[in-house]
């Protein structure tokens, strides 16, 4: 019998997102906590088999809104880090894949028990202060999503186990086993989503496997609170090891050594080209194929019918594009409204952009907040300034920006006459939403401009009530987005409800929140025992006339 098929995981249900309207107890216990953390600077190590190191080359965690304030100093990782880390992982490797799913589930549900409590005030306010997230973003990431990953994955990994052969003959059982992969996962997580800084080393780790953990260096501060919780809720040392600092520094010997068994990844498009030309570069060096699992970038698109309510597109727009300033994969960046509805759209559009606030992410009545760092900032002045300077263009909100106390940049429209303006094609990153207006007439042909604009295929809308263009744009648009969505913006997937990835230029489309990532961190045997064993090799039709 399988030792994990006598347990039972029930199914889980998603965490509540808290209010944290005025007067609630947990606003107040969530401001006390972003005092405390403002008020003091704390050093931050590595952590390899759970010893802390001090490397002394050190980096600056700081707040983006206002970014002489310093909330910690890191140690970056080193070459003989990486050496160690990886010595670490391998060794725990040994008692940790064997450990069953049950001792294994139980170390994630201590995880979600402690977010959902005593570490949720940590995790939401290191996640404001940090990556500059207003409450409700950083509520419904690094606490709400994070829970449910580790809610969820646990209950998927048992759906997985469960998968056995379906029949075995007399005398004959068969079986399955769901093997960690052997040797070790490197997971690279971004700035953007704490849930998913929290999730790309931990759902291999459920499955059995090892993992070297590189965050974001802009966001090293909650991620280090996230591996406090790991160890505290009993993972065993070395089981993720945690080594912030250059990509320089770590991916050229992790990429290559004959134990990577896995890539866990969610970044730049190039990075990941990057990882996958090395490792088919190195294909005969490894001890078996290393599983690429990744999620890049996208161009995320909102197509408008002439049927389309009008809020409706235009929360879907505000939403879509501005909220957390734009900094997500999934954020709405081009949209195709009809000519015919554009004026009324327009008006609404603008009347409500210019009620948007920004600033500090203490101030609850602010909508938007800054863009995480230096570099990120200029890269979307450029295409500000770029749009400001063609004749193909019209910016109709926003366009002004301002880097001395923050980095912020306003909520900024463009308005184009090129379906094709670069605006329309090149991911940004931060708050600018093209729009293009089409006759209404080409609806089919812009549903086909739509799907061939931009080599991504991570998410998209469709705003309509003519239940006909709705098929029709479910359609042409198959392969466009994979995640889609009707009447309502391109963003906010939710664990167990809408599993998370794109393809094309996307990523690997392995569904962050659901089995078919899991399935991804295992390799299968088949079992197959004979109790009734042949005596003799020779078969029946062998016998003489």
């Amino acid at each position: 019998m399988n030792q994990n098929s006598i347990y039972r995981i029930f199914k889980p249900v998603n965490e509540p997102v808290k209010s944290y309207s005025p007067g609630s107890s947990e606003r107040e216990s969530l401001k006390s906590k972003l005092t405390e953390l403002k008020s003091t600077q704390i050093e931050i190590p590595l952590i390899i088999g759970g010893k802390e190191i001090y490397t002394g080359d050190l980096g600056k965690c700081i707040i983006p809104h206002n970014h002489q304030h310093v909330l910690a100093e890191y140690h970056k990782v080193g070459k003989k880090e990486v050496d160690m880390a990886i010595e670490s992982g391998l060794k725990a490797w040994i008692e940790w894949s064997v450990t069953p799913l049950k001792t294994r589930s139980a170390i994630f549900k201590k995880m979600a028990d402690l977010l959902s409590g005593s570490y949720r005030d940590l995790l939401n306010a290191s996640t404001m202060l940090n990556v500059s997230k207003n409450v409700y973003q950083a509520e419904i990431d690094s606490a709400c999503e994070l829970i449910d990953f580790y809610n969820f994955n646990p209950w998927y990994a048992q759906e997985l186990y469960n998968q056995q052969p379906m029949y075995s003959s007399t005398g004959i059982n068969n079986r399955m086993e769901h093997r960690p992969l052997e040797g070790f996962v490197f997971a690279v997580t971004p700035f953007n989503f704490v849930s998913i800084a929290g999730n790309l080393p931990t759902a291999p780790v459920l499955m059995g496997n090892v993992v070297l953990w590189k965050p974001a260096s802009s966001a090293v501060y909650p991620a280090y609170h996230l591996m406090k919780l790991f160890q505290e809720a009993g993972l065993p040392d070395g089981v993720i090891n945690f080594i912030p600092g250059a990509g320089s520094q770590v991916g050229p010997k992790v990429i290559v050594h004959e134990s990577l068994a896995g890539i866990h990844f969610t970044g730049s498009t190039t990075v990941f080209h990057s990882m996958w030309k090395t490792l088919g570069e190195n294909i005969g060096h490894y001890k078996s194929y290393p599983r690429i699992v990744g999620e890049t970038g996208g161009k995320d698109f909102c197509i408008a019918h002439e049927s389309a309510e009008i809020d409706t597109l235009v929360t879907a727009m505000i939403r879509g594009a501005f909220e957390y300033q734009g900094q997500k994969c999934s954020a709405l960046s081009r949209c195709y409204i009809p000519s015919n509805i554009w004026d009324t759209v327009k008006a609404k559009y603008l009347s409500e952009v210019n009620t948007i606030k920004m600033g500090d992410v203490e101030d609850f009545t602010n909508f938007m907040n800054a863009i995480i760092d230096k570099a990120a900032f200029d890269t979307i002045v450029e295409y500000i300034k770029y749009a400001k300077n063609s004749p193909d263009a019209e910016i109709i909100t926003g366009g002004n920006y301002d880097d001395t106390v923050g980095y912020f940049i306003e909520p900024t429209t463009i308005l184009t006459t090129d379906p094709h303006f670069k605006t329309m094609e090149e991911e940004i990153f931060g708050p600018v939403l093209t729009v293009y207006i089409y006759d209404p007439d080409d609806w089919i042909e812009t549903l086909k401009l739509v799907d061939r604009t931009s080599p991504y295929g991570l998410t998209g809308c469709v705003i309509a009530q003519d239940k006909k263009a709705i098929n029709e744009a479910t359609r042409v648009l198959t392969h466009a987005a994979g995640n889609f969505y009707i009447n309502d913006k391109p963003t906010g997937a939710v664990v167990g409800q809408q599993p998370f990835g794109g393809s094309r230029a996307s990523g690997t489309n392995d569904k962050a929140g659901s089995i078919f990532n899991l399935i991804r961190w295992v390799s299968q045997r088949t079992i197959k025992e004979n109790f009734d064993p042949p005596k003799d090799y020779r078969y029946p039709f062998m016998g003489e006339e």
